[in-house]
């Protein structure tokens, strides 16, 4: 993303407002939805397990009341009753620091990236659609494969459908199991699915019906959005380069995909947008291309403008 690192340098205006990430090349280290998510995940189970551990109301702990009120319970406990908003609530505890960690490692892993292409909005609608479909799974399906029916904490079905997405946006991309052994990333996801497939039905006291059911709902997700994000299906493959389609951010790492011209011809959205346009160095501010990057880090390149796309790639020419 090398556009993200030379613009501050490269535009002379320095009184004009610039917060462009840097890190990876411009993607965020920590984009906004994934770093919320962190400090409110971490912070809730600080105050459960330490800040409340010791404090009791009427002689019950108040980890008690956590798990009444905020995890997942099954319907029709006496003990533990089911509230329709135990369906968000429980994605935010988590039962040891382990199960955090791992949690939290994942999102940030396979999360990150996601959200940089999608845009915040976009990622954490899928990430809490995820949450509660997995959440559903595990109440409506766990007493028919599993005697255990327990409450239920960990935002691990939101993870599972991340790492589905993932698996499914960059199947080639390597990751390393155990951190020692390459495998492609959709291998990865098969794998795991495998595994948590096989498992249903064991008490185990892991809520692998959970897993599943994000994972699912996340494929479905995919699947019916597709036609949405073609142009993100491309990025394992390698950019066409020649001299009438200059290199540069825009086209290569997003957007291969095609337009038809009123001639009938498909052309890349380099030659598409570079043709008829007559910008000077006054239409194009750094203040108008920083208010176009942060629009992409919030909603996604798909939801540019027309005109927003064409002052994106004359913005491009200049830098490269």
């Amino acid at each position: 993303m090398g556009i993200f690192n030379s613009q501050k340098d490269r535009f002379t205006n320095q009184n004009l407002r610039y917060s462009r990430p840097s890190m990876f090349g411009g993607f965020s280290f920590f984009p906004p939805v994934i770093k919320y998510l962190l400090i409110s995940n971490i912070a809730i189970f600080i105050f459960q397990h330490f800040i409340f551990a010791g404090f009791k109301v009427g002689g019950v702990p108040i980890s008690v009341f956590f798990l009444k009120y905020f995890a997942l319970n099954p319907i029709g406990s006496e003990v533990f009753p089911f509230y329709p908003w135990q369906l968000f609530t429980y994605l935010f505890m988590h039962g040891g620091f382990w199960h955090l960690f791992l949690n939290m490692l994942a999102l940030w892993m396979f999360g990150m990236e996601l959200e940089n292409i999608w845009g915040s909005k976009k990622f954490l609608m899928y990430y809490l659609m995820c949450g509660v479909g997995a959440g559903l799974a595990t109440i409506l399906l766990t007493p028919l494969f599993s005697g255990l029916n327990l409450p239920t904490v960990g935002a691990s079905g939101s993870v599972y459908g991340i790492l589905v997405a993932f698996g499914m946006l960059f199947p080639n991309r390597e990751i390393y199991l155990y951190f020692l052994l390459p495998i492609k990333a959709k291998y990865f996801v098969i794998i795991y699915m495998a595994i948590e497939l096989f498992s249903v039905g064991s008490n185990t006291g892991v809520a692998h019906l959970a897993h599943l059911g994000g994972a699912l709902v996340g494929f479905v997700y995919i699947l019916i959005t597709r036609s949405n994000i073609n142009d993100l299906f491309r990025f394992d493959k390698t950019p066409k380069v020649n001299q009438k389609r200059p290199t540069n951010i825009y086209r290569n790492r997003y957007y291969e995909k095609y337009n038809t011209t009123s001639t009938g011809e498909n052309v890349s959205d380099a030659e598409y947008y570079s043709k008829g346009n007559n910008y000077s160095d006054s239409d194009i501010t750094q203040e108008k291309v920083d208010e176009i990057l942060d629009k992409i880090g919030k909603d996604g390149y798909q939801n540019l403008t027309e005109e927003e796309k064409r002052i994106l790639f004359e913005a491009s020419k200049k830098i490269h």
